[in-house]
């Protein structure tokens, strides 16, 4: 099962990733954000989990025939029955999406094992399927032929690169409508409760600015009336 606490999982499925990607900014990380990569199912709801990772290489063509998928100790096949439940799947594919790094079949299982989402720098196979199921799943662009065309699975759970982004095991990943971020395990909680915070100053500025009010002094609050009128908000609104 993931480790990750209930407390911070919760409050980074009230976040965005524009807003995680400022608070990791703010501790001189630039590089968490994933690159290119898109939900199926932007409605599949905020994706939060700890990163369990599967990397591919060039496929080497002797070594990587059909008949690999036999063996119930390849790397892909493993990666999907061991991925705990709770944990994102994050895959390395190299950012190349001429063949996909895994189809609906396998995606649906990871489904039904209550695994947190699925991600990769490359693309997936029956995509429209894959979009129609609940779980959060993010990849480049549509990829029809098989992985073992281009890829060959080397790796479970090891370090990667995904999408420009390093993914270390038991990072947290975060997903929305936008894309991923890459939370390192270690400021994981700080990050949620600072990331929390930033959202509900954002949504009273938000609300300020519908009602006309100009961002000089507002955003950031370099005015003192700022803060006091957002005191007052947290109090209306409870937040």
């Amino acid at each position: 099962m993931s480790t990750l606490s209930p407390g911070p999982r919760d409050k980074l499925k009230t976040v965005s990733t524009a807003t995680l990607t400022t608070a990791l900014f703010k501790r001189g990380l630039r590089n968490q954000y994933i690159q290119d990569v898109h939900p199926l199912n932007p409605q599949a709801g905020t994706m939060v989990g700890e990163a369990f990772t599967l990397r591919y290489i060039p496929a080497r063509e002797d070594l990587n025939p059909i008949s690999v998928f036999r063996d119930r100790n390849h790397p892909q096949r493993k990666a999907v029955e061991e991925c705990p439940p709770g944990a994102v799947l994050v895959i390395d594919s190299r950012k190349d999406a001429r063949a996909a790094s895994a189809g609906s079949i396998l995606v649906a299982r990871l489904m039904k094992r209550a695994v947190a989402g699925v991600v990769t720098d490359g693309g997936f196979r029956d995509s429209p399927d894959i979009a129609k199921l609940s779980i959060p799943a993010y990849h480049h662009r549509p990829a029809g032929p098989t992985n073992l065309t281009v890829h060959q699975a080397l790796d479970i759970n090891v370090p990667i690169g995904c999408g420009d982004a390093p993914v270390f095991p038991g990072d947290v990943i975060v997903g929305d409508a936008e894309g991923v971020v890459v939370i390192p395990a270690h400021l994981a909680d700080e990050i949620a409760e600072e990331a929390v915070e930033m959202t509900a100053f954002e949504d009273f500025v938000t609300e300020e600015v519908l009602r006309g009010r100009s961002i000089l002094g507002l955003y950031p609050a370099t005015d003192d009336q700022t803060n006091r009128d957002f005191a007052d908000w947290r109090v209306k609104n409870g937040r």
